[in-house]
């Protein structure tokens, strides 16, 4: 298959690349900055998802099979910063992570219509925030993420019957740098025993989980959201 995968430079993107590839895929990735493999948008640019998408194309050969949203940003606000701050966190939060998203769902979709063979797959990398919500410091990345949730299932309902199939994941936490960083800020060991697994999910974990969706899930399971959080919130 033929697969375009945003925020591949690390943790869960780096790991769902690996996994790709090793499994006979063709991947572009994309990160904010590029590099040698992975091609560069920054979505805080409006037009960034359309030029990527169009990049991708081109190299693809002009045959995108699926979609793998997983770029997003995790940056905290105070609920008492002030009232421009705080529109501008909001803002940046919701175009990364649910905007950029959007975008590229919808060139996807037109894609998949057009296509001679109709038909794809679009994974979204949503959270467990989505659904239990995030600390006080995280309203606006717990509205993108549940927003992405609402977008996955009108998505699925919409094009199920043309053969579009969409899914989401929902990690919790994941034993990335980002992650890491927050455990240690939000102290640690008493933030791991939420999590009755003991431990958070690798990436690993959750880019088999990607893999299985974007390749094997079984067209019924369109609409489906999997959570892979540790048992720290069940649905």
């Amino acid at each position: 298959m033929n697969i375009l995968l945003t925020g591949a430079s690390r943790g869960i993107g780096e790991a769902t690349l690996a996994a790709l590839e090793q499994a006979g895929h063709r991947v572009v990735g994309q990160s904010t900055a590029g590099s040698d493999t992975l091609l560069a948008a920054d979505f805080t640019d409006p037009d960034a998802p359309r030029r990527l998408w169009e990049q991708a194309f081109e190299r693809l050969d002009g045959r995108v099979d699926v979609l793998i949203n997983n770029a997003g940003i995790f940056e905290g606000i105070a609920d008492n910063a002030g009232d421009e701050e705080w529109h501008a966190a909001w803002a940046k939060t919701l175009t990364v992570n649910l905007q950029a998203s959007a975008d590229l769902c919808r060139h996807a979709i037109a894609h998949f219509r057009s296509s001679d063979t109709p038909g794809g797959r679009i994974v979204n990398v949503a959270s467990r925030a989505a659904y239990r919500g995030d600390s006080p410091m995280h309203w606006h990345y717990a509205a993108s993420k549940a927003g992405m949730i609402a977008m996955t299932k009108s998505i699925a309902r919409g094009y199920a019957a043309e053969r579009i199939y969409t899914y989401a994941v929902c990690p919790g936490f994941t034993a990335t740098g980002m992650v890491e960083d927050y455990i240690a800020s939000r102290g640690g060991d008493k933030l791991l025993a939420d999590i009755p697994l003991g431990r958070p999910a690798s990436p690993q974990e959750i880019a088999e989980t990607v893999r299985w969706l974007a390749t094997d899930a079984p067209p019924s399971a369109t609409g489906a959201v999997i959570d892979v959080n540790g048992a720290s919130y069940v649905r």
